[in-house]
């Protein structure tokens, strides 16, 4: 593997002296060198083709010794000098201190065709930011991690990617629901893959300490790296490289909302600067379409993650971060007016993604109530969010009451339950609607690509990743590698494979892994 190695973030920001492999706390520095440990029998069983091919390797180099030695861990590469991220963070709206990679360890930095892109393994052991944890990761969350980053990408969700995914040989101790029943698992070994790996918490590390200095430090590397375009050389700086943050994290959580992805822990040190969606923990795909659904079993209580909290936890996080920045400019003003612009932005935004979503362009008065009415009903008769916008484009200007309706009904997970005021409410909708769409002067073919383009027809529903986890667990790969396949074209029919075009089983309904879980990975 011949990689143009062009390391900056462990050469250009201060280092941790302390080289020893211990748990501690770390000052005045951005990171702490660190080895993976070396796994026992470390085997690659999937890696992705386009994060091969956009890496610059062949698919020989993939399945060569070599690569399982650098990307289980089991060897360093030369010239590299392997290290983890310190930052702190508030989780569940609490400070938790420093926190840092506890079990990621970033490799190097390489360019490929002008990109930068650094690479990062995901449960090779343990780190100084470990605390009293063992620094690796099981196969059953590595699955969902490593088929997720590619299928948000093809999504078009602003994200992290993974190469590779590889069993280490090993077994890790996880108790799984955190209720006293631990079990050993297979461990295993993800290869993570951004532009870079810095998040809100790294800065906030800092401010918490009073350490001007360093956030100086690494928010001047990012503007200077990630985003080249602000030339200022003022303070000023600093609030147009805010303001730009901010613009990329709502563009993701706008995405997120389209979509029906919830991330389910949005603590600050899982948001990354660049407005990547990082760290897939107990994540899900909305099924029922439901505001208040969290897909963590710690946010179970207070539903902090849920849903339709996302755009105000993304807006929460972002005070912080603007917290951690204010020193370098001692003004509160520049922040406060665009974090409150971001409200007023995001719900204008929100708005139109939900009349895209609709095929509705042209303007009416009625579309806020017209949405507003489509949430609620969607809601009462628990329906399938991706499958009721995706076969809603197959709906014509000419066709009348039933045929919608018998839409809404396949796409419930109660259609008995569509009576009385649930089913006056679908009616008055299903009115507004056929009239609003003849409004608009798309062909019905012209409508039924617009919005096959905006609403996907497959997403990694949490019971189809635990089907690829079960199988992996019985040395069967297969679903794995379907999934993956099958996630990279999710707006596309890919009639033969419909099966994966249905409402989540009702098996799936309450069971471990396939409706909430939780962060123990």
């Amino acid at each position: 593997m011949d990689f143009n190695i062009q390391d900056t973030y462990n050469k250009e920001l201060p280092a941790d002296p302390n080289k020893n492999n211990q748990r501690r706390q770390v000052f005045e520095a951005c990171y702490s060198y660190v080895t993976p440990k070396i796994p026992s029998n470390p085997k690659l069983i999937h890696f992705s083709e386009e994060m091969q091919k956009t890496l610059g390797l062949s698919k020989n180099e993939i399945n060569s010794t070599a690569f399982i030695d650098v990307f289980s861990g089991r060897k360093v590469l030369e010239n590299t000098n392997p290290y983890s991220m310190c930052y702190g963070g508030h989780q569940f709206g609490h400070w938790a201190g420093q926190l840092g990679d506890g079990r990621a360890i970033n490799l190097m930095e390489i360019i490929h065709e002008n990109k930068r892109w650094a690479l990062q393994l995901k449960g090779a052991g343990p780190t100084p930011y470990s605390r009293n944890a063992d620094g690796l990761a099981v196969l059953r969350s590595s699955i969902r991690e490593h088929l997720c980053s590619e299928a948000m990408y093809h999504l078009g969700v602003p994200t992290t990617r993974s190469l590779s995914l590889m069993l280490s040989g090993d077994e890790v101790l996880r108790d799984m629901m955190y209720d006293g029943n631990a079990d050993y698992e297979k461990g295993a070994i993800v290869c993570r893959v951004a532009p870079s790996f810095i998040r809100f918490g790294n800065f906030q590390i800092f401010a918490s300490r009073n350490d001007i200095l360093n956030i100086k430090k690494l928010a001047d590397y990012t503007i200077k790296y990630f985003y080249p375009e602000i030339k200022e050389t003022t303070k000023s700086k600093y609030i147009e490289f805010f303001n730009a943050v901010l613009d990329r994290t709502l563009k993701m959580i706008l995405e997120w909302q389209r979509v029906g992805f919830v991330h389910g822990v949005m603590n600050t040190d899982n948001l990354s600067i660049l407005g990547l969606t990082i760290d897939y923990g107990p994540y899900g795909w909305l099924e029922g379409f439901d505001f208040n659904w969290t897909p963590n079993t710690t946010d179970r209580q207070h539903k902090r993650y849920r849903f339709g909290n996302q755009p105000n936890i993304a807006l929460w996080n972002l005070y912080q971060l603007a917290n951690a920045l204010y020193p370098l400019v001692n003004e509160a003003a520049p922040f406060e007016e665009s974090l409150e612009k971001y409200k007023s932005d995001y719900a204008e935004k929100y708005f139109v993604m939900m009349k895209n979503k609709l095929c509705l362009f042209s303007g009416n008065k009625i579309d806020s109530s017209l949405i507003e009415l489509l949430e609620k009903n969607l809601i009462a008769s628990e329906t399938d969010m991706t499958l009721f916008f995706r076969n809603l484009s197959k709906i014509n200007k000419s066709d009348q009451f039933d045929q919608v309706f018998n839409l809404i009904k396949s796409a419930s997970y109660q259609p008995e339950e569509i009576k009385d005021e649930i089913l006056i409410n679908w009616e008055e909708w299903i009115s507004i609607y056929l009239k609003r769409l003849n409004e608009e002067q798309l062909t019905d073919k012209e409508k039924l690509e617009k919005m096959n383009k905006i609403n996907p027809k497959y997403v990694l529903r949490n019971y189809m990743a635990q089907l690829a986890i079960d199988a992996a667990n019985d040395e069967d790969y297969s679903i794995i590698d379907e999934l993956y396949q099958l996630l990279k074209n999710p707006y596309t029919e890919q009639i033969e494979k419909e099966k994966w075009f249905a409402k989540r089983p009702e098996w799936a309904r309450n069971k471990v892994g396939c409706s909430m879980l939780s962060c123990s990975s």
